[in-house]
């Protein structure tokens, strides 16, 4: 077998591999004491082929949520559901796409009291609390693009801000949901062209968008072997801002780089926006996406993603590189989000990571492959809570829980079965 076609299986293979059904067990067994206030579902999406199934790229594999039941100190339930989106094809006759054909495979949230699977590439799945798949949305056929798999809710009005993004135009539509979950704003941002916008930001008083040069091919579409998106060293690179209310964007050129996820963005003191995510040179993306689109770039930069900061005032921006560990997967206590915030988590390779960007402090838990922690809170403090993440053993996959202060262990639950690596989850609290 070559090189190429090794490299095309790996997201089938080792942590990413698939589980091939749909299982669910009760009472699971606990290492340490589940504080009792701990109480919710914690529900954890991410890619998972069908049995024989080989979707040519991990991120474009059937969704499939992971859910914990937690109740006064025990693990009440442990079950898997794939999100069973519309079958189909993408274009119709007319070749319009259909926004409902989608694998649900990237975050799932709440808002409204409602839980939704998300995928940057089409329409929300909404989902029962028991992870039964209650259908596509659309909020009353308003919605007329796919949505972000990273909407922001805003912790002060309870709307909920998200956009789409298109191969064709308009290649980038703002969207605002009410506290209520009625979206109650479209409209085009305009940008040069398609590129594949995976997250963006909110403050008290803007929107941050992240136009980078990551952009749609439509050669490889037709192809249609994986992500049709590739590195353009002739894009450039900006992040721009506008006000939440409306009005034009100031667009702010930055030095060349690719961000999958944003920690936070808050205004200063002194009226700047500063952003803090996760940074990828140009050479590490196409490293890292050749390896996982089965097309091994030799000659990459091997540098890693950092947490980075930028400081934008007025058309001028300032970059520092924050740490030189590389992470993904960056979170914050939410109730902090758009706003000025001290702490954010964060998973490498073999560890949980907490920055304490007041102080530059770092505090590092070691675990076997964690996911996104997720901060889930137990008092006012912003870091007086716990972190949540799935980490692999020996035996399969335990629900680490971690207190946030020290990222000192309070439990262990001990799931059924492996999980397989995937993105984003969402702590549903009773």
């Amino acid at each position: 077998m070559s090189e190429e076609r090794d490299m095309a299986k790996t997201y089938l293979e080792g942590q990413l591999a698939p589980v091939p059904d749909e299982i669910e067990a009760f009472d699971l067994p606990i290492t340490g004491t589940l504080p009792p206030e701990l109480t919710g579902r914690y529900f954890r999406n991410g890619p998972n082929p069908l049995p024989g199934q080989d979707p040519g790229h991990w991120f474009t594999g059937p969704g499939m949520i992971h859910g914990v039941r937690l109740r006064d100190g025990r693990a009440e339930w442990y079950r898997n559901r794939w999100v069973k989106t519309k079958k189909g094809v993408y274009v119709d006759d007319q070749g319009n796409f259909d926004l409902a054909v989608v694998p649900a495979n990237t975050n799932v949230i709440r808002h409204n009291d409602r839980v939704y699977a998300l995928v940057e590439a089409g329409l929300p799945y909404e989902m029962s609390p028991e992870l039964d798949t209650i259908g596509p949305v659309d909020f009353g056929g308003r919605l007329t693009t796919a949505m972000t798999a990273h909407p922001k809710e805003d912790p002060i009005t309870g709307e909920l801000f998200a956009f789409g993004y298109g191969f064709f135009a308009p290649y980038l539509t703002y969207h605002r949901l009410s506290k209520d979950g009625v979206l109650v704003e479209s409209r085009e941002i305009p940008v040069p062209g398609p590129t594949m916008m995976h997250d963006f930001a909110i403050t008290e008083n803007y929107v941050v968008w992240l136009d980078l040069p990551v952009v749609f091919d439509l050669d490889l579409a037709f192809k249609g072997e994986g992500m049709p998106y590739r590195w353009d060293d002739h894009y450039g690179a900006r992040i721009g801002y506008m006000r939440k209310t409306g009005g034009p964007v100031t667009w702010v050129d930055v030095d060349p780089c690719y961000v999958f996820h944003v920690g936070n963005a808050r205004e200063d003191a002194a009226g700047n926006i500063v952003v803090d995510a996760v940074r990828y040179s140009p050479g590490t993306f196409t490293g890292m996406w050749g390896h996982i689109s089965g097309s091994p770039n030799p000659v990459h930069e091997v540098i890693g993603s950092r947490l980075h900061r930028w400081t934008i005032s007025g058309a001028t921006a300032r970059e520092e590189q924050l740490d030189d560990r590389t992470v993904e997967f960056p979170t914050i206590n939410d109730a902090h989000t758009g706003l000025p915030g001290r702490y954010v988590y964060a998973a490498g390779g073999g560890e949980i990571v907490k920055y304490d960007l007041t102080s530059g402090a770092v505090r590092v838990h070691e675990a076997n492959g964690p996911g996104e922690a997720v901060f889930v809170p137990r008092g006012t403090a912003e870091d007086d809570g716990w972190l949540v993440s799935l980490v692999f053993t020996d035996q399969g996959s335990d629900l680490l829980v971690l207190d946030a202060q020290d990222l000192g262990h309070v439990a262990s639950v001990h799931l059924p079965r492996r999980v397989p690596r995937g993105f984003h989850g969402h702590w549903l609290a009773d």
